[in-house]
């Protein structure tokens, strides 16, 4: 079995819920606290054993590529001002894997996102990381999803349960045979509409994949939002094979909207030197706006 090494994060969203401030800049790029939301992401896979990531980006998108280059004139400019804690931190966003880039021309889905890495992922199993989760874990998010791939062999995809009113937002995993955290997956609906699925398994922007994938991504069939979704490739995968589902353990933000995006800074605010003066700054602002 050939081991999980390489990584695709796709990143050619328009980012239309952050607008107007994604008109000029990645909502990847957006930060919590002083660290953009893609780098969380990055993160997790290195910390997860993965040696190649290939990014997916689109047009106005270069903010990406140009976080994780070297940047010498500012390196230089923090050296002379001896501002060494700053230095590592810009230093290590460089350092932290081996990056590539490729360019979705056309916001045409996840599963045609997916699809734009095929020559680079080869016939090696890989792992997808959705940029509008982050997921805080003792043991990464991605790491549980490999070791689930390692013992079965076969495709992974990561899962929350979801209210009944969410479950319209996502990929719904249908099962009837569960054994602790994992899932063997019946069938996979993107999502369907309210009450037409009594589960309430989500996905939740983690995949393990197994290269037979690309078969079923090379057709370019038209799914749901008239756009190529992935859903629909790993529910051919698993027609055809097994795919199974893990409900990943710790905690996932969702930072793809505003409230999730605020909610997860002001938690990363918490943890951080801020919270001595966050905490009587929300005291005064719930007397304020709660009278």
């Amino acid at each position: 079995m050939k081991k999980v090494t390489k990584a695709i994060i796709p990143a050619a969203g328009l980012g239309s819920r952050f607008l107007p401030a994604t008109k000029a800049m990645p909502k990847e790029m957006l930060p919590i606290l002083d660290t953009p939301t893609i780098q969380y992401i990055v993160e997790e896979a290195v910390a997860a054993g993965i040696e190649d990531i290939i990014i997916v980006t689109g047009k106005h998108k270069r903010a990406i590529e140009d976080h994780f280059d070297t940047q010498l004139e500012l390196e230089l400019n923090l050296k002379e001002k001896n501002k060494t804690a700053l230095l590592e931190k810009v230093e290590h966003s460089t350092n932290l894997a081996n990056i590539f880039y490729v360019r979705q021309k056309a916001p045409r889905g996840l599963g045609h996102a997916v699809w734009t890495a095929k020559q680079f992922i080869g016939d090696e199993p890989f792992a997808v990381l959705l940029g509008d989760d982050i997921v805080d874990a003792e043991v990464p998010g991605i790491k549980q999803l490999i070791n689930v791939y390692e013992q079965t062999g076969k495709s992974v995809i990561g899962a929350k349960t979801v209210t009944k009113e969410e479950t319209e937002r996502y990929g719904i995993i249908e099962s009837t045979e569960q054994n602790g955290r994992m899932y063997k997956v019946d069938k996979l609906i993107e999502k369907p509409k309210l009450g037409t699925t009594d589960s309430q398994l989500a996905i939740m922007g983690r995949y393990v994949l197994t290269p037979d994938i690309f078969e079923y991504l090379d057709e370019q069939e038209i799914g749901t939002g008239g756009e190529i979704q992935l859903t629909d490739a790993i529910q051919k995968v698993n027609e055809n094979s097994e795919v199974y589902a893990y409900d990943f353990e710790g905690n996932r933000y969702d930072v793809g909207d505003k409230i999730g995006f605020v909610k997860t800074t002001m938690e990363y605010a918490m943890r951080s030197e801020l919270k001595d003066d966050l905490v009587p700054f929300l005291e005064k602002l719930m007397v304020k706006y709660l009278k």
